[in-house]
This record gives structure tokens, sequence and C-alpha cells, in this order.
């Protein structure tokens, strides 16, 4: 009864804004970091936290050990765009607006076909060299340890990284499409990692929605609560 009703009202909305976070690309093989399975759960193989471990400054200290687990862990060319990602891109194609904002750095929207994706944690297809500032595709790089520019510089995956700041033209934009939505889907986010989490105190439309497996700390703000799995909602409640 409560899938219908959303279902009805997506039939007919103009502007929705979707905020996914990790739980979204599980499905799709790529691991999480706070469920009671995520990565954060699990011993560090390295000795040290995987929190710090995907830090900046970890990252300038100790470039090698950073890419070792990087390219083990985080990159997953393997990985195809889950029922979820699916059926976001064909409510999308079927006359929909829909603004993406994800959490994922795994590119997977991009892949099944989403048009307007805001990637808030940035892409692990995307590098830049730290000396000259040249870009750098995913193709050109992996698997190759520590990759290194042509000038010298050592190469950066362009993802946010714990002690940096999201990006703020991206940020913004982000913003904009939650001023102006009607409906809000959060799905697959414990909604714990800020600033990320934060943004659903910008919206202030008609009709809010959170699907996501755990309860999260903001289950109140929302109209409509489904514990559940994030694609077989979304295929279902997407007209």
């Amino acid at each position: 009864m409560v899938l219908q009703r959303i279902k009805d009202i997506l039939k007919d909305c103009p502007r929705i804004v979707f905020l996914g976070g990790a739980g979204v690309s599980t499905a799709s093989g790529i691991s999480d970091f706070r469920s009671p399975q995520g990565l954060y759960q699990l011993e560090s193989k390295y000795g040290i936290p995987y929190e710090i471990l995907l830090s900046h400054s970890y990252f300038l200290s100790c470039p090698g050990t950073f890419y070792d687990f990087y390219w083990k862990s985080m990159v997953r060319l393997d990985a195809k765009p889950n029922k979820a990602h699916l059926a976001l891109a064909r409510y999308e194609k079927e006359g929909h607006p829909i603004t993406i904002l994800t959490q994922n750095i795994d590119g997977l929207h991009s892949a099944a076909g989403s048009a307007k994706v805001y990637e808030l944690h940035g892409s692990v297809r995307k590098y830049t060299c730290l000396n000259c500032g040249r870009s750098y595709e995913l193709k050109d790089l992996f698997p190759r340890g520590v990759p290194h520019c042509e000038c010298g510089g050592v190469i950066k995956p362009d993802v946010i990284l714990y002690e940096e700041a999201l990006n703020e033209d991206t940020l913004v934009k982000a913003v904009e499409a939650l001023r102006d939505a009607e409906v809000l889907i959060v799905a697959g986010t414990s909604l714990q990692v800020y600033p990320a989490a934060g943004l659903i105190d910008y919206f202030k439309g008609r009709t809010s929605i959170l699907i996501n497996r755990e309860m999260t700390p903001r289950d109140a703000f929302f109209d409509y609560v489904i514990h559940d799995d994030v694609g077989t909602v979304l295929t279902e409640i997407m007209p």
C-alpha cells in the first residue's frame, strides 16, 4: 500500500532529487563501509584503521600503501550497474527529470545511463597530477602501483579523502537541486557522513522518502521510511 502511494506520487512529479549512498552499489559487488558487514567493521590488513589510510595526510606520507589498498579494494573494474541504478536511469529515459546526488565513487549511475549525476565524493575514474595538474582517466593508470605523471609528480585519485572538503561547485549544484525539488528520495546511506548527510536539510519540498535496510539517525525527518533492499524498492516504485 505504501509503495503504491509512493509510485503514484512519482508518476507525475517534475522535480525529483535522489541522494544515494554505498547501499545503492552493494548489489554490484562493491562493499559499503558502515553496515555490520561493511569495510570499517573488518580488521585492517595494514595495521592502521581504514579511516586513517583513506585520509589526505596518509596519502601524501605513504602513497605506496594507500595505492595498494586503493587498487585492491576501491576500484572494481568488473562492477556493473545493478537494478537500483537501472531503475533510476529507466525512470529518467521515460521522461521524468531526476537529479542524482551520489556519495559513491564508482561511476555506476552514469554507466547505467543517468544524465544528471553529481558525484559528491568524486570518482575512481578520474585522476590529477599533484604537481602540474594534468588530468588522467582510470584506463590510463590501472593497475600501476603509485602512478606518476610525465612531469614526475604523483597522481592522486579525484576522490574526496578524509580531511578534504567536498568540491564547492558540486556542493552548490547539489544544494540548488535540493531547494528546487518537489520530492526527495534518499537510499542506501546511514546518513552519518557529513557534510553529505546534512544536505537533506536543504530540502523543503512536499514528499521525502528514505529507503535503507537499517535505521538511520534521521528516520524521523522523512514522510516515508522503508527498511528494505534499495534495488527491489526502486524497481517497484519507479513508474
